[in-house]
């Protein structure tokens, strides 16, 4: 299989969402610091750049955040290229090779919420070069985590509070407000 690499931008102007044509990983993982990617070889090796500064991973994209005195003109091309011979040779994105699936927990109320999100959130999150989960629901607030180029992005609040509170409103009246919390 040939495997093809192109390049998506996403909200987030220190990040780049590099798409494969093939599933890298089922969920997701994020490397935020050279230390949390010792676990993880693909991670590891892109770290060894010194303009990756943050790795993170989903179905069939990586998405890789850059250091603020870099180009994306300039790095673009040699991610594309490490990218695609990283794919290629089959690096790892995790160590441990453990086919968890999403289960939810909780009451009737938080697993609806939880649905939401997976059904119609995560998609749209993901299509940005993000991941978006659930983090818990007390006294109407639902608490989210916000990673990959979600992170520190100028518009996930925008879409916090416009996107994923209406939604989540409109669907569980119970919800009154979501908050994200930063890593």
């Amino acid at each position: 299989m040939t495997i093809n690499v192109y390049t998506e931008q996403t909200p987030n102007p220190a990040t780049m969402k590099f798409m494969v044509n093939k599933l890298l990983i089922n969920g997701s993982e994020d490397f935020a610091t050279r230390e949390s990617a010792e676990q993880s070889p693909f991670a590891k090796e892109l770290f060894k750049f010194n303009f990756v500064n943050g790795v993170f991973f989903a179905s069939n994209f990586v998405t890789i955040t850059k250091t603020e005195d870099a180009e994306w003109a300039d790095l673009e091309p040699i991610l594309k290229e490490f990218v695609k011979g990283a794919v290629e040779s089959e690096y790892k994105i995790k160590e441990e090779t453990s086919d968890e699936v999403a289960a939810f927990e909780g009451s009737d109320l938080e697993i609806k919420i939880q649905q939401i999100l997976h059904d119609y959130v995560r998609p749209a999150v993901e299509q940005d070069g993000g991941a978006i989960s659930y983090k818990s629901f007390d006294e109407g607030v639902v608490t989210v985590e916000l990673r990959g180029s979600c992170s520190g992005c100028p518009s996930s609040t925008i879409t916090l509070k416009s996107g994923i509170q209406n939604l989540l409103q409109r669907m569980v009246p119970e919800v009154k407000e979501v908050v994200s919390e930063s890593l």
